[in-house]
């Protein structure tokens, strides 16, 4: 006997809204006997952290101890983003007909099932989250459970920290059987998702910025070199008696909010700005994007955080000059050309920000310029100035316009557990009723996690689900989203004895 998924869409990313459907193939060569077989939409959210946690919390690297015989910990921390169950076999009309429970007898053929599912909008994992178990060759690997759940938008696939992060996707066929001494079957089809964006603020012309501020030093002339047939110059004066060297301040600009889309141009600009008279010319001669992630990492006592970046681009030796404007306060401005960047959109590996239970994805922005002054014959000195900038990533996948019509109209005091999360400012005439808020406590990582006490047994649907049950697909522009495969198996095609164990 052998089963196996097949997915109906040909679509790489799957998002919020979409309906995920697919038909269950069984083959089988001799009778077998079955009680159910059930599908299963699961996402899950997985750390793993080694090292040792200290009295007061925080983590604790490897190679820095408070009790030098103390081993190191490992921690696995495992939540249940989504899990949704559908039984395809037996349908109503057999249980209808032989009663509840029992077992069936399918004769040798193939046999298939359709499914479908709907990818909601919030996770679930308060209400899902269970112990999972991993059988390794060398131990038995238990996560404890956790009180300690974020509410939020479901989080983007992730696998690029194999072994220490990872949240995962994908849809599970079981075979169950009666039989004690027979195991089950199972297969597994993993998927992307890549969620919606929350809405945009409305268009301003604010703008979030980072400065820095330099005063260049003076140079001196470089004589010539003297040749066969003649002289050498003879006048050395310094530059500093001739030309002003210019104090100068330089700024990286974002639109305020500060939101980088996935996959798109940066709506970067950088400017510079002379704070003195000096005459002298301003050459750019490097320049270096790099956009930088922090990715938070906690299982349970342990935390960490890993940091990996991707160069958006990096030009050097490139002796340009800057063409200056006046500007409202009467000092001379230089912009570097927004061209050099607009062609160079974001990789289609990088993820948009998130939060959830275990995991917290934030970005940086980080611009280096390059900069000298003075003119062919003098020995410029080279000033590179870093500015960072925290921005959020989006994922470039708009809500659907039916949603945010239903959110601008919906009654103030009705409540909603992410109404603020889909809220567009200003669109609402007057405040809305602000929400229950937790006692929290910020960690190192400033991962802030609501106390257990304050966590209900179980949370009201939010709007985005309520209302998203009459709309449909999402019918707009995607992109493409690239993520490393999973090293670590989802499941075999034969299950294992936690499906006998815990049925």
């Amino acid at each position: 006997m052998s089963v196996r998924i097949q997915l109906d869409q040909q679509q790489s990313t799957y998002t919020n809204l979409d309906h995920l459907s697919g038909t269950v193939f069984l083959n089988i060569n001799n009778p077998e006997t079955i009680s159910a077989i059930t599908v299963k939409l699961e996402g899950e959210s997985r750390s793993r952290l080694s090292g040792q946690p200290r009295r007061d919390g925080a983590f604790n690297p490897r190679g820095t101890y408070y009790d030098p015989y103390e081993k190191d910990q490992t921690q696995l921390e495992v939540h249940k983003l989504l899990y949704k169950l559908a039984t395809v076999f037996p349908t109503q009309e057999i249980l209808r007909i032989s009663g509840n429970g029992g077992s069936y007898t399918l004769p040798p053929g193939q046999h298939t099932y359709k499914f479908q599912f709907k990818l909601p909008f919030n996770n679930d994992c308060s209400n899902n989250n269970s112990l999972l178990t991993n059988l390794n060759a060398l131990r038995l690997e238990m996560a404890r459970n956790t009180d300690r759940h974020v509410r939020r938008t479901l989080p983007p696939s992730l696998s690029g920290l194999p072994g220490e992060a990872e949240i995962r996707y994908f849809v599970k066929v079981t075979v169950q059987r009666p039989a004690f001494y027979k195991e089950n079957f199972r297969s597994v089809a993993p998927f992307t998702f890549l969620p919606i964006e929350p809405p945009r603020p409305a268009a301003n012309k604010r703008e979030y910025y980072a400065r820095r501020t330099h005063q260049f030093s003076p140079s001196i002339d470089v004589p010539s070199k003297p040749a066969l047939f003649r002289k050498s110059s003879v006048s050395a004066e310094p530059v500093s008696s001739k030309v002003l060297p210019p104090s100068i301040t330089i700024d990286g600009r974002l639109p305020d909010p500060p939101i980088v889309t996935c996959d798109e141009a940066l709506p970067l600009r950088v400017l510079i700005t002379k704070k003195n008279d000096s005459p002298a010319k301003i050459y750019l001669q490097l320049l270096n994007i790099n956009l930088i992630a922090h990715t938070v990492i906690r299982a349970h006592e342990l935390r960490r955080q890993e940091v990996s970046s991707w160069t958006i681009m990096s030009i050097a030796n490139m002796n340009t000059p800057l063409n200056e404007t006046v500007g409202g306060d009467g000092h001379k401005v230089l912009e570097i050309d927004p061209k050099l960047w607009k062609q160079r959109p974001l990789p289609s590996t990088i993820c948009p920000s998130f939060e959830t239970c275990n995991i917290m994805r934030k970005y940086e922005l980080e611009v280096k310029v390059g900069l000298q002054w003075g003119s062919p014959n003098v020995n410029p000195e080279l000033s590179v100035q870093p500015l960072r900038l925290p921005i959020q990533v989006y994922s470039g996948i708009a809500p659907p316009q039916a949603l945010l019509d239903q959110m601008r109209n919906r009654p103030v005091t009705a409540p909603s557990y992410m109404a603020a999360n889909l809220r567009p400012p200003g669109s609402m005439n007057g405040p809305p009723p602000q929400p229950h808020r937790p006692s929290v406590q910020t960690g190192p990582s400033d991962h802030i996690e609501p106390s257990p006490g304050d966590i209900p047994d179980e949370a009201p649907p939010s709007y985005e689900d309520a209302m998203a049950d009459d709309l449909g697909p999402i019918d707009g522009p995607r992109r493409d989203y690239h993520q490393q495969a999973s090293q670590t198996p989802i499941g075999d095609v034969k299950g294992s004895g936690n499906d006998r164990l815990f049925p």
